[in-house]
């Protein structure tokens, strides 16, 4: 089963870093957005060298059991139930740019009674809860400059933290007087706004959180002079669930721009407690 220290290993063996496949003439990712969703599923696939075409969809349907669209989150979910984690994708242009999330607010777990998911992402496997990993990447050009994997319980709030704050508003919006509202899913569906009657107005959250190389910046400073730098954050709990962990350690020990460390991480729900967790970090050098 892959997971998530398939993907280091894939991404250390063979660090192509160009999001556009050679070859390609089809051009399918009509943004680098979805080049970058593309490019992650391939690095949890194994399948950064291949072409498009049957071997590549075969390797894909084989390591996951949903991808998803634009509209509904998330962007895939490995293979594997409970045990097979959910991944978000964000492409960025700058170092310190938020991740814009939408209507939706950042997830540390992603549940199957979740009202923001489809019905194929619910019944894809078995499944109740599931591992957000959110993976984050900024972009020049047709390449991939750095890319951090960070799982939502390592980087973001329980979900009662947000559901509290979404509830206050949308009951804060449909107390004001002498406004018809229909129920919606969203903050707020006013209607007949206008004295005809005919103009609606919807009240949305645009949720955001700043990128993980801000948020961790006390235990991760990049090498801006490097070709590419990556950064991946797991509490050792989930570290330690993995059955492939030794041979990342292997990888580490044979490869010197891969280096695995113990940090100890703020705990979203609580900075003042610390988590042990695992620093895994990798390097493409200067291009000479």
């Amino acid at each position: 089963m892959n997971n998530i220290i398939t993907a280091i290993c894939n991404l250390v063996e063979n660090p192509k870093i160009k999001l556009i496949r050679q070859g390609d003439s089809t051009n399918r990712a009509n943004s680098m957005g979805d080049a970058l969703e593309e490019y992650i599923k391939d690095v949890f696939a194994g399948t950064v060298d291949f072409e498009e075409g049957q071997s590549r969809a075969v390797a894909i349907s084989s390591t996951f059991s949903y991808l998803g669209n634009k509209t509904n989150p998330p962007d895939s979910m490995l293979k594997g139930g409970n045990a097979g984690d959910a991944i978000e994708v964000k492409k960025i242009e700058n170092q310190n740019a938020a991740l814009a999330l939408n209507s939706s607010y950042p997830k540390c777990k992603l549940y199957a009674d979740s009202q923001m998911i489809s019905k194929a992402c619910r019944e894809c496997e078995q499944w109740t809860v599931r591992d957000m990993i959110y993976a984050v990447g900024v972009v020049k050009g047709d390449y991939l400059k750095s890319l951090a994997f960070v799982y939502g319980e390592d980087y973001c709030a329980e979900k009662e933290t947000y559901e509290r704050i979404k509830t206050k508003i949308k009951e804060g919006v449909e107390t004001i007087e002498g406004i018809e509202f229909s129920p919606s899913k969203e903050l707020g569906h006013i209607n007949k706004v206008d004295p005809l009657g005919i103009t609606y107005l919807r009240v949305r959250g645009m949720w955001g959180i700043e990128n993980p190389f801000k948020v961790f910046n006390y235990v991760y400073e990049q090498n801006f002079s490097n070709t590419f730098n990556f950064m991946c954050i797991i509490n050792d709990d989930k570290f330690n669930s993995f059955e492939n962990i030794s041979e990342l350690y292997e990888l580490a020990r044979n490869n010197t721009n891969l280096e695995i460390r113990d940090v100890r991480i703020k705990n979203p729900n609580n900075p003042a407690e610390l988590k042990e967790a695992k620093l895994i970090t990798f390097f493409v050098g200067e291009s000479k």
